[in-house]
């Protein structure tokens, strides 16, 4: 038998999030040398983002506390699903996570994720999130090189991100894209979104759920304007409050948004 050599991208380690499929090509780095991406924070810290996690958790918590049990989160743009595995760990038993992910390699790495962790109250789709349903063409990178693959924007722009390799937005393959109200959600309670550059898309997508469940929201803000996330959320009656590079939305009429603390600019939760 022949032995044929190729590389080895994509590793299983042991994080603080359980066991996690990861590729350890997975950050990109700035002129000074500074390194970011999920698989980095993973290999260097065996975190990502704890400090969000935990506040999302708090979050879902808050919404069992008013709403019971049945508690139901989105995460758009899940990644190799850090997010999903500990919405769906720390909500076993009265909860469950639907996560999206359009890039088909990671969508992989994802599913892998919540079946190794054993979240059997999560499940996970492979599509990109948008305005409507239908197909969309995106890129694919090159997984060897690397690069800040979560970055990766699907649609090609002027200010499109670097991520660490050069992305070829004329070989794209084809991929099914749904909007949230296209699932006919009977509960809501949390939308974390994470789909650089596509935020208003996805709210665009979702007009009716929002408006019919109220559902807690963060939403990443790096590459979309923040005041036309504002305004689209303000005139659905929701407050929003900035949490470093992410945006939390509360609606008026949650009785969550009484335990939303801002001291010297932090925001908090109060106690349940």
């Amino acid at each position: 038998m022949s032995h044929i050599y190729r590389p080895v991208p994509f590793v299983l380690i042991s994080s603080n999030h359980g066991t996690m499929i990861v590729n350890r090509n997975d950050y990109g780095t700035d002129a000074n040398g500074n390194a970011w991406g999920i698989g980095y924070q993973l290999l260097k810290s065996g975190s990502f983002d704890h400090q969000e996690v935990d506040f999302i958790i708090g979050l879902l918590q808050r919404r069992r506390k008013y709403f019971g049990d049945g508690v139901v989160a989105l995460d758009c743009g899940a990644n190799i699903g850090v997010h999903t595995v500990e919405m769906a760990r720390a909500m076993y038993g009265w909860g469950e996570v639907l996560a999206f992910e359009a890039q088909e390699k990671l969508f992989y790495a994802l599913a892998g994720n919540l079946v190794i962790n054993n979240c059997l109250n999560a499940s996970a789709r492979h599509c990109a999130v948008g305005a409507a349903c239908g197909e969309m063409e995106i890129p694919e990178p090159n997984y060897l090189i690397p690069s800040s693959f979560g970055s990766l924007e699907l649609k090609e722009s002027e200010r499109n991100e670097f991520i660490g390799q050069k992305i070829d937005y004329q070989k794209t393959r084809t991929i099914s894209q749904i909007s949230i109200d296209s699932l006919k959600m009977q509960r809501l309670d949390l939308i974390k979104l994470d789909v650089e550059g596509m935020e208003e898309d996805v709210l665009t997508g979702a007009t009716e759920s929002i408006a019919k469940h109220y559902p807690v929201m963060m939403i990443e803000i790096l590459k979309t304007q923040r005041y036309v996330i504002e305004e689209i959320l303000s005139k659905a009656g929701y407050r929003c409050y900035p949490l470093e590079y992410m945006l939390l939305a509360v609606h008026s009429g949650d009785p969550l948004a009484a335990d939303i603390k801002v001291v010297n600019g932090t925001l908090s939760l109060g106690s349940i």
